[in-house]
């Protein structure tokens, strides 16, 4: 399946991740071995007054499920849409992390910034994404990396 110019849209509409807990503004490009999305961390984001008073950073551990929104969930999702999985099976899945290993910080994100967040699928078995996970800067500078593995389970039904 040759992705169109609307595959980023749908993407973005079946990430099951909503605000104030969703950290993708936009895909910019998705292929079966990679995808580039974007996004700008808002000023008044829930985690800012208390990480830190007065000097304000995004917390480690949003870095990394903003890494994994894009890199696992996202391509995980197109990777589902690839294979012919009907959208609504789609949307009964879940992302759940079954692995973040190697992760590197290399400087801090203030209010205000646009990450530029790159995924590269190691492999896709079985329901697994394993990617490459990086974030930088709009200038290119790193943020952070990691291997990131991310498993589909379907939510339960009541």
């Amino acid at each position: 399946m040759h992705p169109d110019k609307h595959m980023p849209e749908q993407i973005l509409e079946l990430i099951p991740q909503q605000s104030p807990f969703r950290f993708v503004d936009e895909i910019l490009e998705v292929d079966e071995d990679r995808i580039v999305g974007t996004y700008r961390f808002k000023e008044d984001e829930f985690f800012y007054p208390g990480h830190f008073p007065g000097n304000p950073v995004t917390p480690g551990v949003i870095l990394v499920e903003t890494m994994a929104q894009t890199g696992a969930v996202g391509h995980g999702i197109f990777l589902m849409m690839q294979k012919g999985m009907p959208m609504e099976e789609i949307q009964k899945q879940v992302t759940l992390f079954s692995l973040a290993d190697e992760i590197e910080f290399f400087t801090m994100v203030p209010p205000g910034t646009r990450v530029m967040v790159t995924g590269e699928k190691v492999f896709y078995r079985r329901g697994s994404l394993r990617s490459n996970v990086s974030m930088t800067l709009e200038d290119g500078r790193p943020v952070c990396r990691g291997i990131l593995t991310g498993t589909g389970v379907r939510f339960n039904e009541k």
